[in-house]
């Protein structure tokens, strides 16, 4: 490898449950052989942070002057991915290995968002040390994230939660308007988070309006891209009074998240009462033609996926279907998720839907996961034929 490259990172397998002597004995071996980074994870998470720390620091010093980086690569299966990552760059490891949110095989990895904060709140115990991360774009990143994996993180999760800098014991209250840092020991602007609910732009606004607010929350957009935003965001605006910075991060996400459209929602007509039976009718697009079918369903949902599938052809199997507000008030908008296979051999595949009406929105994410699918399966349905989906 060190023909080809000059960094060559060595990972040794549970690596925490490693007897060190054998450790050495490896790591000696790798380095002679030219690895320039030996990485030593704790794979199931089972290390104490004083042991790992201790364990860092012995192979550091074991190798000092022979010209290796150590990393780590830590799981919280026992909640201390962080904890170990963070006392082993205390005992001389210079390589963190980390993921947005903290995801990762079964708990988890170490979350980048707790170990870049934590070094910075923190810098009196790191000793200038310091990862070179833009912490403003964290949160924005940590949003990205969840978005596209589908994966939120729980509302109290450390430095990317909902509520990592919500206040709601009185005297905690009174203490962060007096001055912020009685209960807060990071800012929530250090990691791109502004909590102010600032709503400039409505339905008379226009496109160089809207550019400047995208460009304030970090989105640089073509002329393209701007004007799909536009065209959504003042089908919004006559719907919605109050415009939020989170409508806006939606709204780009979703243009920016789709696959080219081979099925294109057009019109979606319910009837769903208590006593009877779910059916749903759906006009779509496809090859610059309209389809239009009927369908019903053991419920409302499963009416609208049905009626879907009738029109294309192409059978799907739901297998996770959420929803969740975008901002608060009862005209907020609904972003769905659902994961649908189309393929018994294959994955399933991510579609999201978002619209103010939820059940708009359940169709366009059903959809958005089958434009998906045939996308990465580099296949387009053929233009002739009863069934539009045939492949």
């Amino acid at each position: 490898a060190r023909s080809f490259v000059d960094d060559v990172e060595f990972s040794c397998e549970d690596a925490g449950r490693s007897e060190l002597s054998f450790l050495k004995e490896i790591i000696d071996a790798t380095i002679e052989a030219g690895a320039t980074t030996i990485n030593i994870p704790d794979t199931v998470g089972y290390r104490f942070p004083n042991e790992f720390g201790e364990m860092i620091r012995e192979l550091v010093e074991h190798f000092k002057g022979r010209g290796v980086i150590f990393s780590v690569h830590c799981h919280n299966d026992l909640g201390l991915a962080t904890a170990n990552s963070l006392f082993a760059v205390l005992n001389g490891a210079r390589q963190v290995e980390c993921t947005i949110n903290g995801l990762g095989e079964r708990a988890g990895n170490a979350a980048l968002e707790e170990v870049v904060m934590a070094m910075r709140v923190r810098r009196d115990l790191f000793k200038g040390l310091d990862t070179r991360i833009n912490t403003r774009e964290i949160y924005p990143t940590s949003r990205l994230v969840a978005n596209i994996t589908g994966i939120k993180p729980q509302p109290n999760k450390a430095i990317v939660g909902k509520n990592a800098f919500a206040h709601e014991s009185g005297i905690h209250q009174d203490g962060v308007l007096k001055y912020k840092e009685t209960y807060e020991i990071m800012r929530a602007e250090d990691i791109g988070l502004d909590l102010k609910d600032t709503i400039v732009l409505g339905k008379h606004s226009g496109r160089h309006a809207l550019r400047k607010k995208l460009e304030q929350l970090g989105f640089n957009l073509g002329e393209e891209e701007l004007e799909q935003v536009f065209h959504r965001f003042k089908r919004l605006a006559d719907k919605k009074k109050e415009i939020y910075d989170e409508d806006l991060i939606a709204l780009v996400n979703e243009v920016q998240d789709r696959s080219p459209a081979v099925y294109r929602l057009l019109s979606l007509q319910l009837s769903d009462c208590s006593s009877g039976v779910p059916s749903a009718v759906a006009t779509v697009e496809f090859n610059g033609q309209e389809y239009q079918e009927a369908a019903i369903g053991e419920g409302i949902i499963d009416a609208i996926f049905k009626v879907i599938d009738r029109i294309t052809g192409i059978q799907g199997r739901l297998k996770d279907y959420r929803v969740e507000a975008v901002t608060q008030g009862k005209d907020a908008l609904a972003k769905v998720m659902v994961k649908v296979v189309f393929d018994s051999n294959k994955p399933p595949v991510l579609g999201h839907g978002l619209d103010i009406d939820t059940m708009k929105a359940s169709a366009e994410a059903y959809i958005n996961a089958l434009n998906n699918y045939l996308h990465m399966k580099d296949l387009l349905p053929t233009t002739g034929g009863e069934k539009r989906g045939e492949i």
